[in-house]
């Protein structure tokens, strides 16, 4: 799928690699941990490891079974990443002699449940630029400007869809019945990848009409999109980039309820203001759908499978950004905080296309 960027600026190049010195996320807890309670909480910094690797290596070290480590999210491998994880504190013991190359344990502390998958805000990322002139780097300042004012597409990553980005196929299969995966896991990581996609292509269509309605006369984009007047007209006066449709589904940001559009404008100035943001359809059971016009849309990708379904956020505002040019090296260092479940390197996708 070819992605629509929102930014029209042409390639900026320069050098990313996604590896532990250049790129490094740190987990942004949902809530305090209490100090208190029968969940030993491990901080750990792991490098060359996926979540799910380190949390075997130090089940089999503490003599339990990796389920009955918790954590709230799966990092990458290819990165340097601090997260926390809880086991029962019966295992307190044990973990003083746990050693490890790739694994650091950086502190210790209880609370009173087991850390679960999504208790999370978020997640904290240092990325590093290379072979970054002077004149990139200027070009790179000035698209974090507008990133830092408007936002991105909340697009799933690459990662999302396997090492040759094909899982998504596998999981249409699986839908049309032509493939039977007996993996219960492998099975849903496929579908979920054949989700991702629907969602990315949706996102991808909404951004093309939000760009033609900026670039247009109403009249002509009444014509090319089959839209009323009225609404395009409505459309033109947003100050986002990404354009509302009559029946979206909003969603209060950072977390909140989700609720159709119903006074137009007044939900688009709320969305510039970053107070709520539109979402898209992951497609399944048990979902709420847009209406309307904004259905028009996502009418083509709603599908039922056997997976439940949900929504997702369809921009978001990357906070706290942070910048540094180092020209004697020709580096570019950012910092930034996503919500959970966004992807760093769409944030770098939009930057340097």
């Amino acid at each position: 799928m070819n992605k629509q960027y929102y930014l029209n600026h042409s390639k900026i190049d320069v050098l990313f690699k996604q590896n532990k010195d250049d790129f490094c996320v740190t987990e942004i807890p949902l809530y305090e941990f209490s100090g208190t309670g029968e969940h030993l909480v491990i901080k750990i910094r792991k490098k060359d490891l996926a979540t799910w690797d380190a949390v075997e290596i130090i089940a089999k070290h503490l003599g339990c079974r990796p389920r009955d480590i918790g954590y709230a999210g799966l990092k990458d491998k290819n990165a340097l990443t601090i997260q926390s994880i809880s086991v029962h504190k019966q295992y307190e013991e044990k973990l003083n002699s746990f050693s490890h190359k790739n694994i650091k344990i950086l502190s210790t502390t209880y609370h009173d449940n087991k850390i679960k998958v999504g208790h999370l805000k978020g997640n904290s990322f240092f990325i590093r630029l290379k072979r970054v002139t002077v004149i990139e780097a200027n070009k790179i300042q000035q698209v974090l400007k507008t990133i830092t004012q408007h936002g991105i597409p909340n697009y799933f990553g690459f990662q999302r869809f396997g090492i040759d980005g094909d899982n998504y196929k596998k999981g249409k299969d699986i839908i049309d019945g032509k493939l039977k995966e007996k993996r219960r896991n492998l099975s849903q990581m496929y579908v979920n990848a054949y989700q991702s996609h629907l969602f990315n292509s949706w996102l991808s269509s909404r951004i093309e009409v939000s760009k033609l309605v900026a670039a247009f006369e109403p009249k002509v984009i009444c014509e090319k999109l089959d839209l009323p007047l009225d609404i395009v007209k409505s459309m033109k006066k947003q100050a986002h980039p990404f354009k509302l449709l009559p029946g979206d589904l909003m969603s209060h940001y950072p977390y909140g309820k989700i609720f159709h559009v119903e006074a137009l404008e007044e939900e688009a100035g709320k969305f510039n203001l970053r107070d709520r943001v539109a979402t898209g359809l992951l497609a399944g059971k048990k979902v709420k759908k847009s209406i309307d016009l904004a259905y028009k849309y996502e009418e083509e990708f709603d599908l039922e499978t056997k997976e439940d379904g949900t929504r997702r956020f369809a921009w978001i505002f990357p906070s706290e950004i942070q910048s540094n040019y180092k020209e004697d090296k020709n580096w570019f260092e950012l910092q930034f905080d996503l919500p959970k479940g966004s992807y760093a390197t769409e944030v770098i996708s939009e930057l340097i296309h």
